[in-house]
């Protein structure tokens, strides 16, 4: 068996000569991840031009501007904001859920999932705990 080339890009190895490196670094799908690759480094800010700048495809020019205009009118358009904002609404999200939870909840009662078998036939280890938790034998020693 001869030389093996490894391409880091698309994680596979083949017999290393001129034929098959050339046919494999002009493959699409070495194509594909190398650009894959070298878009994990590059500015979110350069992407975003980069596809504004695209020419649209024949598709989205049939059905996805009519579909864009339909959602503008209809106001469905994110208005952007700022981290402040969000984590402002977060806060308020956590305090509202915190005051909610200083309720006492009840407890709810342990179930099985839908089509396992009764409990008294499945194994140890998946039946529910005893309702006071599991007793401690009383020559536990630990370490």
């Amino acid at each position: 068996m001869g030389k093996r080339y490894f391409c880091d890009y698309c994680d596979r190895s083949f017999q290393d000569n001129l034929h098959n490196r050339k046919k494999h670094l002009n493959g699409v799908q070495h194509l594909r991840a190398k650009r894959a690759w070298y878009d994990l480094f590059r500015d979110a800010a350069a992407i975003l031009q980069e596809e504004q700048s695209k020419k649209p495809c024949r598709k989205f020019l049939q059905t996805g501007e009519q579909r864009l205009k339909e959602l503008r009118q209809e106001g469905a358009d994110v208005p952007l904001g700022t981290i402040e904002d969000w984590l402002e609404k977060r806060a308020k999200r956590l305090s509202a859920a915190q005051s909610n939870s200083a309720l006492p909840e009840k407890p709810v009662p342990f179930q099985y999932p839908p089509g396992w078998p009764p409990p008294q036939e499945l194994p140890p280890s998946l039946q529910a705990p005893p309702a006071g938790g599991w007793p401690l034998p009383p020559d536990l020693q630990w370490g």
